[in-house]
């Protein structure tokens, strides 16, 4: 597993807990930020790819 990869990973859980802590607080911004978080992990970590590369193709869709 590569740096990228275990950023992405890192993010992941980070998402999960912003996720949780969102559900606690019934804060949905922070659970969407969770979840947005948690998607872009997923994508770094199958992908390889940074997390700037990621949200640029997200905007430009």
């Amino acid at each position: 597993m590569n740096n990228t990869q275990l950023e992405g990973k890192w993010k992941q859980v980070k998402g999960e807990f912003k996720q949780k802590y969102g559900n606690l607080t019934d804060d949905d911004v922070t659970y969407a930020e969770g979840k947005f978080d948690e998607m872009i992990g997923k994508i770094q970590e199958k992908t390889g790819r940074k997390r700037e590369e990621i949200e640029k193709e997200i905007s430009e869709l």
